[in-house]
């Protein structure tokens, strides 16, 4: 009998490997604004917005065995273990009717990034970036009110911790492939979206790649 995995496998990956599912990361520290920007993204660009939180959060309401281990582990500030997180976003895509996928707050690690790639053999278009600075993601946090039990100032400041600590070295790892597309994001949504268009527009890439060409 084929495990959970392997039948997520088969949908993301298709009938004898057909065609795989285009999927970018999107990356950003607490509050550094991804999960407006993906909103923007999907109603431009036609991508459907998987937020790793998301999932894990209704994971936590379903009030299953393994809901309860990933509370406790977010209310200690912690990553959840990579084979959960991957579980759920197979789920989704292979329930999912399209083939673009931006994947919001995933890999929180370099143990994540690894483990996604070898079990769904997909390896990002690109990595969208959101650099905001910790003091404007700080304010943003304590401002909004959404009822989260992960929103105080001591689960927020150990979050940070983590972000830096862990999903920059996954950044980096990006970066020197040339997959990492920086966003300014501490600026009005308009303008940090403004850059994000850029990064989408196929006429934008092609200027930007012709330049680095020639460079």
């Amino acid at each position: 009998m084929g495990s959970t995995v392997d039948a997520a496998n088969k949908g993301v990956n298709g009938t004898a490997s057909a065609k795989k599912p285009t999927v970018i990361f999107v990356l950003g520290g607490p509050g550094s604004g991804k999960g407006t920007q993906c909103a923007y993204i999907v109603e431009h660009y036609g991508y459907t917005h998987l937020s790793a939180g998301d999932l894990l959060r209704a994971e936590i309401k379903s009030g299953s065995e393994n809901g309860t281990m990933i509370q406790n582990m977010i209310k200690e500030g912690k990553i959840v273990p990579s084979e959960v997180t991957i579980k759920l976003l197979q789920k989704a895509i292979q329930e999912n009717g399209n083939d673009k996928f931006l994947i919001d707050g995933f890999p929180r690690n370099e143990e994540n990034r690894a483990a996604f790639e070898k079990v769904t053999e997909i390896e990002p278009k690109f990595v969208l970036f959101f650099d905001c600075p910790e003091e404007e993601m700080e304010r943003r946090l304590l401002g909004r009110n959404q009822g989260r039990e992960d929103d105080n100032i001591e689960t927020i400041r150990k979050r940070f911790k983590v972000f830096l600590e862990s999903s920059l070295p996954v950044i980096q790892y990006y970066e020197a492939k040339g997959k990492v597309r920086k966003i300014h994001a501490a600026k009005p949504i308009e303008d940090v979206f403004q850059e994000v268009k850029a990064v989408f527009t196929p006429e934008a890439e092609k200027v930007k790649n012709n330049t680095c060409v020639i460079l």
